[in-house]
């Protein structure tokens, strides 16, 4: 029996707020100290702080598809070169989309934190930067190969003792479109990593460290007993469903197969995506590290999604993957656009518990980002720009509530659009239309949210890449539920020019020219002859439903 003293409760939850506090401190100099609007504007990134054995001790609100899975990079880069190689003072890199399973462009910084000489954790962030030397500038939608998407970084030292290491900083300034922007996104990142590293200090030497551990263990075991409780109220079984990708950006007539296959045994559960599609030509792999965090996503959306993760969250849950699938991606496949079907594979889980827990999961939600790339020259500064930028669409439905319209997709969690005004601004284009897609989500006794309607008119010569997926599979619904309508994008609609596509890489466009992108609703939940017919008439003021449809498909005039 241990005579270790319980620790005080009260003091395990101020140890908790202030690593939760502390992430989000990190978070806010980072998006501060940015210098391009995806992170300022949109948020594409995300921090943590880690404990010596690289589990999370707190971590802010970000991309759920970056959170999981940062403490990746750290093991990574420990294993390689060992535990000795952390050094007060270090700040390091690392974008391989094999180690941290993303796309290139989204870099990782993190280093070690010490107090009086001892490891006592880590701090990590991850964002997304506008440029790494690709092909195309910002990025490419038809890439075949690693090696076209940019410049790929394993694990090493950018800050060494507290100096830059020149060398490493001058490789990457010369390998980028945009060095300047881009080092102020890196020096902003290494500000977050030392604000990070402060603030773990600060709760060691406040509480020490024996305190801080007990905490964490207590934090954890509280986290995993709550998770695995939902787990044992869930039926043993197995569980499965599966869907598609359009394509793969390349071969544009090809289907991908995304098979999931959950197993529930007691209070374990776990996610087999071993029967999905080989790795393919196009930019749609991703490692088996993103595969994880995807699950996790998926998991956590189902089982106590009010604790915050932490590193007691995904205990009860494995994962298992096969090399090289899109899944488990190797070297040198394309992963520029890996979030299509780890975003496509976060809706099947709710798709294949939804007869195990009905009144937990909601129908398919768009599930796309829905890339938009502008790229070209603007003549009131006479610089060259780039801009990248996911498009809103509808989620769905679920028992006792309508899905929400205008919501990124589920990858992306708190990620935001670029404001109209901001992008204007920046960029040689007027935004001529923003606003809801009415009757884009799927009818139902609850109806899924509605996608948008987002018109850009070139003011310059320039060139778009489109990334639209989930035409093939759109958002399903559940349990009588309708299905959603798909996206789509028009290049200048209602011309003798006019072309309808979803995917395209580089597609000059000149001065008035217009593409009007129209993203995917969301899935319906339940008989939509149930619905209220208030409900239905609300609906019609809001501009969410047509009168029409309102007629048809709910018999209400």
């Amino acid at each position: 029996m241990s005579n270790q003293k319980p620790i005080d409760p009260v003091v395990v939850e101020i140890i908790r707020n202030a690593l939760k506090s502390s992430a989000d401190d990190m978070n806010a100099i980072l998006i501060r100290s940015a210098y391009t609007p995806l992170i300022y504007e949109c948020g594409d990134c995300v921090v943590a702080l880690l404990d010596d054995q690289h589990q999370v001790l707190g971590q802010s609100a970000g991309l759920p598809i970056f959170l999981g899975n940062l403490e990746t990079c750290t093991k990574a880069t420990e294993e390689r070169f060992g535990r000795e190689v952390w050094q007060p003072g270090d700040v390091w890199i690392l974008n391989d989309s094999y180690l941290g399973g993303t796309h290139l462009n989204d870099v990782t910084i993190f280093g070690p934190v010490f107090v009086d000489g001892e490891l006592v954790g880590f701090t990590a962030s991850r964002a997304h930067w506008i440029d790494v030397g690709s092909k195309d500038p910002g990025g490419s939608m038809d890439s075949t190969s690693i090696f076209q998407e940019g410049l790929r970084l394993g694990p090493q030292k950018l800050v060494e003792g507290g100096r830059e290491v020149h060398q490493v900083i001058d490789t990457i300034s010369t390998n980028v479109r945009f060095p300047y922007p881009t080092m102020g996104d890196m020096r902003g990142m290494i500000a977050c990593i030392t604000m990070g590293q402060q603030r773990l200090e600060e709760i060691v030497r406040r509480w020490g460290l024996e305190t801080l551990r007990a905490a964490r263990d207590e934090i954890f075991a509280q986290t995993e007993r709550l998770e695995r409780e939902v787990i044992r109220g869930i039926p043993d079984g197995i569980y499965t469903a599966e869907g598609f990708l359009d394509n793969d950006g390349v071969d544009l007539d090809t289907p991908i197969p995304v098979k999931l296959k959950i197993t529930v045994s007691g209070e374990d559960i776990e996610f087999d995506v071993t029967e999905s599609a080989d790795q393919t030509v196009g930019p749609v792999n991703c490692g088996t590290s993103q595969t994880v965090s995807a699950c996790r996503v998926g998991y956590k959306l189902l089982v106590s999604p009010d604790v915050p993760g932490n590193g007691g969250s995904f205990r009860p849950m494995t994962v298992q993957v096969r090399e090289g699938s899109v899944f488990g991606a190797q070297a040198p496949a394309a992963c520029q656009w890996y979030f299509s079907h780890l975003g496509l594979l976060i809706d099947l889980v709710a798709k294949a518990l939804a007869p195990a827990l009905p009144d937990k999961v909601a129908g398919a939600s768009h599930g796309d980002s829905m890339i938009v790339l502008v790229a070209g020259r603007d003549p009131r500064t006479e610089r060259d720009y780039v801009s990248l930028e996911a498009t809103l669409g509808g989620w769905g439905a679920w028992e006792g509530s309508d899905g929400e319209s205008a919501l990124i997709n589920n990858v992306n969690g708190s990620l935001k659009d670029i404001p109209t005004e901001v992008f204007e601004t920046r960029f040689p284009f007027r935004i001529t239309e923003y606003g809801f897609r009415p009757n884009s989500g799927g009818a139902g006794k609850w109806r899924g949210g509605n996608g948008v309607i987002r018109e850009y008119e070139a003011l310059e010569d320039c060139t778009v890449s489109l990334w639209f997926e989930r035409s093939i599979t759109p958002a399903w619904g559940l349990f009588g539920g309708a299905g959603a309508t798909p996206p789509e994008v028009i290049v200048n609609p209602g011309r003798p020019d006019e072309r309808r596509l979803l995917k395209c890489n580089g597609l000059r466009l000149r001065n008035g020219d217009v593409f009007r992108c129209h993203t995917g609703g969301g899935g319906g939940f339940g008989d939509p002859g149930e619905r209220d017919p208030e409900a239905v008439r609300i609906d019609v003021l809001d501009g969410q439903v047509s009168a029409a449809a309102a007629r048809e498909v709910y018999s209400v005039g």
